[in-house]
């Protein structure tokens, strides 16, 4: 158990007070539904990761808890085990009350029930599609109307494909060269970006509701078509969920190696004196650095150095599968050179599309310590909207609506929107802003905040070392 022996094994009813000392590494103790369970051992077994469940230690984690699990009654299987007490005061506040009543009406309307015909379309022109564009080319010609349709079903099909990159890696669609690479980069970072969102609905269990489908489509979206591991999306995108924008706790914010974000973080980066990067510059170097940067560089050595450490060789075989299939096509065609100069330009537009999309919900947003905030209160102070439009809901993924994914993260996409209207009105009952941009808005905010946080290390700095 924790730390205090047979004594404290006894209790069967804990303060908060007391609850709140066991949050070390090696003494984790969590709230849920005003029952305390020791997590210590647990955490390291935890499917999610052992970070995201920790980031509750000596906390209240019942809506988190719930948010993350689709299965409750077989996942509070697992709780019995870990049980040792109740709160003595459970934690009744109103705003707590008000978003599980929301989320019960969410239940009731059923907007937590996926359409497979909306999953099913979306991830069979994954399949379908792609053979259909390259039969188009190859049955046809490379007329322009051949050409336009070809293009047409990848543009439809929103999902990730080779097959479009490699009809104009062959060269097929243009007589010039030039062109051909130039479309051939563009559908490449085009289509995995829009891949990216195709996993992302899997990763968060709200296509099937069902855990080993879930996982399974998982590895093939991310693992087999996007050469990428499952398993680390998971460890640093449950981390983000569970603790947006909080210092320590989200992996999205530590970055402070290049930037320094909030209005926190800049203060606490001058006073340590432990760099003097040019922070107050960073909004006019964060386009050229972070947007096409992040997949080709940062993200690459982290997945591989994420399945090394952790002997993950079932990751690494089904990554293995897709650098296999994409050397396989590529290589005999322009060589190795040029098959990694492929890679690295189609990852630059992937990155880049994502970046900006991502970044533009929580850069601009409120990024501290943790304080424990109410589930409600700590996903509205993390993220924002952005209109709805078609242009919107295909370019972001429905990530557009932010607010509401962070709220209930297993809601299918296409229903988010539907839970809006009641999101603002229980978010306007407790005073709490709903940020609803336009999309160059939020890209725009982007530079702004980040000015705004280097003028605050600026002044910091100043203050602390030069004065």
């Amino acid at each position: 158990m924790g730390k205090g022996g047979k004594q404290e094994q006894q209790k069967t009813v804990y303060t908060w007070d007391e609850i709140a000392k066991h949050d070390k590494r090696e003494d984790r103790w969590m709230v849920i539904q005003g029952e305390v369970y020791n997590i210590t051992n647990w955490a390291r077994k935890h499917p999610g990761g052992t970070k995201v469940i920790s980031h509750y230690s000596g906390q209240d984690a019942t809506d988190a808890f719930t948010a993350f699990h689709n299965d409750l009654p077989s996942v509070k299987k697992y709780l019995k085990p870990l049980h040792v007490g109740s709160v003595k005061d459970t934690q009744n506040r109103t705003i707590d009350e008000d978003f599980r009543k929301l989320r019960s009406t969410a239940e009731q309307m059923g907007l937590f029930k996926p359409s497979y015909t909306y999953f099913g379309l979306y991830l069979g022109h994954i399949m379908v599609l792609e053979l259909l564009a390259a039969f188009t080319l190859i049955y046809f010609g490379v007329g322009w109307a051949p050409f336009l349709i070809s293009l047409a079903f990848y543009g439809i099909s929103q999902a990730q494909t080779a097959w479009l990159q490699h009809d104009f890696g062959h060269l097929s669609v243009f007589r010039s060269t030039r062109l051909n690479h130039v479309l051939h980069y563009f559908t490449m970072g085009f289509l995995k970006a829009q891949g990216g969102w195709l996993q992302h609905d899997f990763g968060h269990l709200s296509v099937f509701h069902n855990t080993k489908w879930d996982h399974f489509f998982h590895y093939f979206v991310l693992g087999f078509l996007k050469g990428a591991s499952p398993d680390w999306w998971n460890h640093m995108h449950y981390q983000h969920h569970a603790k947006p924008n909080v210092l320590d706790k989200d992996p999205d914010v530590r970055v402070e190696q290049l930037f320094v974000v909030g209005d926190v973080m800049p203060v606490e980066v001058a006073k340590s004196g432990k760099s003097s990067f040019p922070y107050n510059q960073q909004h006019k170097y964060f386009p050229f650095f972070i947007p096409p940067l992040l997949f080709p560089l940062y993200f690459q050595f982290m997945l591989f150095r994420h399945v090394y450490t952790r002997k993950l060789w079932i990751d690494v075989i089904i990554m293995g599968s897709y650098f296999f299939r994409f050397c396989f096509f590529l290589v005999p065609l322009v060589g190795w050179g040029w098959t990694f100069f492929y890679y690295e330009a189609f990852r630059i537009i992937e990155s880049t599309w994502f970046v900006w999309v991502a970044q533009s919900n929580h850069i601009p947003m409120n990024i501290d310590h943790d304080d424990q905030k109410p589930w409600l209160k700590l996903q509205m102070a993390a993220t924002c909207d952005v209109e709805k439009s078609f242009f919107n809901d295909w370019f972001t993924g429905h990530l557009n609506f932010q607010i509401e994914h962070h709220l209930f993260p297993t809601m299918p996409r296409h229903n988010l929107y539907k839970i809006q209207p009641l999101v603002q009105s229980l978010c306007k009952k407790h005073g709490i802003p709903h940020e609803v941009k336009s999309l160059y808005q939020s890209f725009a905010d982007i530079i702004k905040s980040l000015k705004h946080s280097g003028e605050i290390w600026s002044a910091a700095y100043h203050q602390y070392h030069l004065s």
